[in-house]
């Protein structure tokens, strides 16, 4: 690989990381101006159609752009018919759900969602539009202009919301925010990467592509139908509120875990990668990145827990205060998603993709089995219920790991429990600490400051070594 290459990678990452952040933080802080002005009914309707409309974006996509980015000898024939094919689902999609509208309505029972399902469905053949451009960009690895498309919509599109939101116009403030983000989006990343259809639909090419598309589509439509199953299953059996208050504690404890989780997987990933043939180096770097990720993910994500009844308080009001009880258990959960991470990304190290699927069934029947056990307890009995599949869930990726390393499972969960461990009794002294006191910037300074120090004073005594392992790690690659 040349100096030139590497240098196109480089860049490409830097630039994919920025994506992320910048879009999470712009996104972050839109919701929260959104959720203040409209309240828990008005994010709970938008959010009962959020199901149909990522499941028709899965048959939009059906995997072609994942295709056409591993076909090495892509032709404009590729573009073409994934472009037609693309649109014509886009179509069908929308009317489907323009037809679907009035049952799903009579379904969650909310007239409003006849005339909001029809207009945000919209969205679906917008994003049509989108598909060719990103994976022409992707492939030529220019994740910049990618990113200067997202953010340049998100802020058009956040600017009408806010401006719909404190006009008076409720839900609808959301649908519109989402459509012209999408909207400007589409229309930039075409300027950008000016393209049209040359060629005209191939029958051969779809097969092919198709071939390979069709997999990653059934499996992206299970994985698509479980990410948003909590919010079809509250919003039915509950009210709308109750689905919007559900919805903000899972965007905002999601948030710092999924962040991270996104960098690690592209930084260990090709990392494990390039060590793959020296097991024993294999084994002692994923080891150390276990703990390095715990030690840096466990307190952000624990300590975001310990403050959530201030911190909503703040920035959305009592109206949101029953979302802080949401948060404060989910981020329990949350807080070992990038481990499942890394275990994710050893397997593929080791070649052993077939345990995916496995895995992914395994973890949808225990998901299933325990929103058996908890919808008829309520909402806050659901998220316990997150708590406990999430982490079953590592107790299984770390058994497979272990069955293919000379780490144990017990070897991987002895190397985390001390870090958990001292994260939780920080927490619980940094929480102590403010219960006493009664203004939320001080409690919300108090708690981080005792966690903080009360979790550096116990790492410093108990896992020394670790914190040196980090500060070289940190040093070696700067």
């Amino acid at each position: 690989m040349n100096q030139h290459s590497n240098l196109q990678i480089k860049l490409g990452f830097i630039w994919s990381t920025l994506e992320s952040f910048g879009n999470k933080a712009i996104s972050l802080i839109l919701s929260l101006i959104l959720a203040k002005q409209l309240g828990p009914s008005a994010y709970g309707l938008f959010a009962m159609l959020a199901i149909f409309i990522a499941i028709a974006g899965v048959f939009v996509n059906s995997g072609f752009n994942s295709a056409l980015i591993r076909k090495t000898d892509r032709n404009e024939k590729d573009f073409a018919t994934t472009f037609y094919f693309s649109l014509v689902v886009s179509i069908i999609c929308y009317g489907l759900l323009f037809i679907s509208a009035p049952f799903i309505s009579t379904f969650y029972d909310q007239p409003q969602l006849i005339d909001l399902t029809r207009v945000i469905a919209l969205i679906i053949i917008i994003q049509a539009f989108a598909i060719i451009p990103k994976t022409r960009l992707t492939v030529s690895l220019d994740f910049k202009s990618q990113a200067v498309a997202n953010v340049v919509g998100l802020l058009s599109g956040g600017t009408i919301g806010l401006t719909m939101a404190f006009n008076g116009y409720g839900v609808w403030s959301l649908v519109f925010q989402q459509l012209i983000s999408s909207t400007i989006n589409v229309c930039i990343l075409n300027l950008q990467y000016p393209w049209k259809p040359l060629e005209k639909f191939c029958r051969k090419t779809f097969k092919e592509l198709f071939g390979f598309g069709s997999k990653l589509l059934v499996s992206g439509l299970i994985d698509t139908i479980y990410q948003n199953i909590y919010g079809l299953i509250i919003g039915k059996q509950f009210s709308a509120a109750k689905l919007g208050v559900f919805n903000q504690a899972q965007m905002i404890s999601m948030l710092p875990a999924i962040t991270m989780t996104e960098v690690i997987q592209k930084v260990t990933y090709p990392l494990l990668s390039n060590i793959q043939e020296d097991r024993i180096l294999l084994e002692k770097a994923y080891l150390l990145m276990l703990k390095v990720s715990a030690l840096t993910i466990f307190p952000v994500v624990l300590g975001l827990s310990i403050i959530s009844e201030p911190l909503i308080y703040l920035i959305l009001g009592s109206e949101w205060q029953e979302s802080a009880q949401f948060i404060s258990v989910l981020c329990v959960g949350f807080m070992i998603y990038p481990i499942q991470a890394i275990n994710l990304n050893l397997l593929q190290v080791k070649g052993r993709s077939d345990l995916f699927l496995k895995l992914e069934i395994i973890k949808k029947i225990n998901l299933t089995v325990m929103l058996i056990v908890t919808v008829p307890l309520g909402v806050y009995e659901m998220c316990i219920g997150i708590v406990v599949t999430s982490y079953l869930a590592l107790l299984i990726n770390t058994y497979y790991t272990g069955k293919l390393t000379t780490i144990s499972q017990i070897d991987q969960l002895i190397a985390l429990f001390p870090i958990w461990l001292i994260v939780f009794i920080s927490a619980a002294l940094g929480f102590a600490s403010g219960l006493a006191i009664e203004s939320e910037w001080i409690q919300i300074i108090v708690m981080l400051l005792t966690a903080l120090l009360s979790y550096m004073s116990l790492m410093f005594v108990f896992q020394k070594n670790l914190l040196l392992e980090t500060v070289q790690l940190i040093r070696g690659h700067q």
